[in-house]
């Protein structure tokens, strides 16, 4: 997207069910077990541009998104699920044109007897003026 990010759109580009594996937990198995670890992202982005242009190169790229996310979190060892989400969506942000993003973390059978666990997070680019999340 070429005209930059802009913090009042409405827009969401969304990625559900995207699947990574690494070394996440803070029990001795998990530092030697690879784990895997499913993402939903919703993302703040403004289609406008693209869609009346109907061009690729005014658009958001949610396979380079995809890709970036997937060989980061393969490649991470952090002991807590708040670390990782916490550095996922700090990647997307700096590297992407999106105002705002909504990231859902589920380690499946983290605990037994339950289907899923996780956690879900929401942070903002920050503002130019003042270096703050708006």
């Amino acid at each position: 997207m070429r005209s930059g990010v802009s913090h009042d759109n409405r827009d969401v580009l969304y990625l559900h069910d995207l699947k990574a594996e690494c070394i996440i937990g803070i029990w001795d198995w998990e530092r030697q077990t690879r784990q895997t670890i499913l993402f939903d992202l919703e993302m703040g982005v403004d289609i406008r541009e693209a869609a009346a242009r109907d061009d690729i190169a005014y658009a958001v790229n949610y396979k380079a998104i995809a890709k970036r996310v997937i060989a980061f979190v393969n490649a991470s060892r952090f002991a807590l699920v708040e670390t990782l989400a916490e550095e996922v969506a700090r990647l997307v942000l700096a590297e992407f044109p999106i105002a705002w993003l909504r990231l859902k973390l589920d380690k499946r059978g983290a605990i037994r007897g339950a289907g899923s666990v996780g956690l879900v997070i929401e942070r903002r680019r920050a503002t130019p003026e003042t270096g703050d999340p708006s």
